[in-house]
């Protein structure tokens, strides 16, 4: 099951589409769906959770806690809007597009990718990119 949340006057689109897509992707890899609870929120909201949780006096754009069991893929996804909408400005994309990014990339954490290296990062936007293109052809 999937979960959004709203801290923010923000709302998704199409939360059902979006939905079935985060859960098209898990299964693509290998995993199966358990409960995922999107929360979707501001800078300073992002900001406390990161100061309090992770000790980490920073803006972030995502913040997830993983209770992924086995291939039973759960967790909470914070994702800061603003964030997101700098991000997009940054990297000369769309909201849209930045936002599905940030969206699959705390899924994929989930399923065991990791970013912290050069090679590991291009995995991860290689996977990324893979699962982007399965919400376009949608």
């Amino acid at each position: 099951m999937i979960a959004f949340n709203y801290e923010i006057d923000f709302q998704l689109e199409s939360e059902d589409k979006t939905a079935n897509w985060i859960q098209n992707c898990i299964e693509k890899e290998g995993f199966e769906l358990g409960e995922i609870n999107y929360i979707f929120c501001d800078d300073d909201y992002l900001h406390n959770i990161n100061v309090e949780f992770l000790q980490h006096d920073t803006l972030t754009d995502i913040i997830s806690f993983d209770y992924t069991l086995g291939k039973l893929v759960g967790g909470d996804i914070f994702i800061s809007v603003d964030r997101v909408k700098e991000n997009a400005k940054e990297f000369n994309t769309s909201f849209e597009n930045e936002l599905h990014r940030v969206i699959i990339h705390g899924i994929l954490h989930y399923m065991k990718y990791k970013d912290k290296t050069e090679e590991e990062k291009q995995v991860m936007r290689e996977k990324e990119n893979t699962c982007l293109n399965i919400l376009n052809k949608n």
